[in-house]
C-alpha cells in the first residue's frame, strides 16, 4: 500500500507542475483570441497576471487530481488482481 502511495505521490506531484503550464497557456490563448488589446505594446498586462493568477490558482487542484485518480486506479487494479475469477456455471 506504500507503493501505491508513493506513486500516487509522484503523480500527484507531475499535475501539480502540468496542470497549471496548461491553465496558464489555455488562459492566455482565450485572453489574446478574445480581446484584441491583449499584448499589444502598452497595455496593462491584466491578461498576462489573469493568466498568472488562474496557473497559480489551479496547483493545487492540480496535485490533488492527478493524486486522486492515481490512487483509485491502483486501488482498482490491485483489487481487480486478488479476486480470483469465477467459473463458468
Amino acid at each position: 500500500m506504500a507503493r501505491i502511495i508513493a506513486k500516487a505521490a509522484l503523480f500527484g506531484l507531475l499535475g501539480l507542475v502540468v496542470l497549471p503550464v496548461v491553465v496558464f497557456v489555455g488562459v492566455l490563448a482565450f485572453g489574446y483570441a478574445l480581446d484584441p488589446s491583449c499584448g499589444t505594446p502598452g497595455a496593462s498586462g491584466g491578461c498576462e497576471m489573469g493568466a498568472a493568477a488562474s496557473a497559480i490558482a489551479s496547483a493545487i487542484p492540480g496535485f490533488m487530481l492527478f493524486f486522486l485518480v492515481s490512487l483509485l486506479l491502483s486501488v482498482r487494479r490491485r483489487k481487480k488482481a486478488q479476486t480470483p475469477p469465477q467459473e463458468p456455471s
